[in-house]
């Protein structure tokens, strides 16, 4: 049984040009092509465009799925705790008064930061090459143990 070993990122074994991952995750946080940096990265909401209107490359290869997610859920839990924990102790209210402040903070944190984070997980796919951003079609894995009873 032989495995692949799949090295993202490694461009130096491919022959294509390393790109700058902290660029393309900036451009991707601003809702901008990770290429051109011009291009709106989203035609709605967080829906993300087939391909940059600027410079044409194609966005639609992307697998962000629950990455910006799970990100904005860690950025805003740790902020919103902190915040009321140091809220709680300078000043004593009723649970009431704490949901009816810390509820809508966190919704409204946690709506205006997923864009900014799922445009840097296509950043980060994009500089990496990963899930056909290389121009490769990507095979569809399948378990080793199954390969060898078909």
């Amino acid at each position: 049984m032989t495995h692949e070993l799949h090295q993202y990122g490694g461009e130096a074994h491919t022959g294509r040009p390393a790109r700058a991952v902290w660029p393309a995750m900036l451009k991707g946080m601003k809702c901008r092509c990770p290429k051109c940096g011009e291009g709106k990265l989203f035609k709605s909401y967080a829906k993300s465009v087939d391909s940059c209107a600027v410079c044409g490359e194609e966005i639609h290869h992307h697998r962000a799925d629950d990455l910006p997610a799970y990100l904005v859920i860690f950025i805003v839990g740790h902020i919103v705790v902190g915040a009321f924990m140091g809220v709680e102790r300078l000043y004593p209210m009723s649970n009431w008064a704490h949901l009816s402040i810390w509820v809508p903070i966190t919704i409204i944190m946690s709506f205006a930061l997923l864009p900014s984070a799922k445009g840097a997980v296509i950043g980060l796919q994009w500089a990496l090459y990963m899930h056909g951003f290389g121009g490769d079609d990507e095979e569809i894995d399948t378990h080793p143990e199954q390969d060898h009873h078909s």
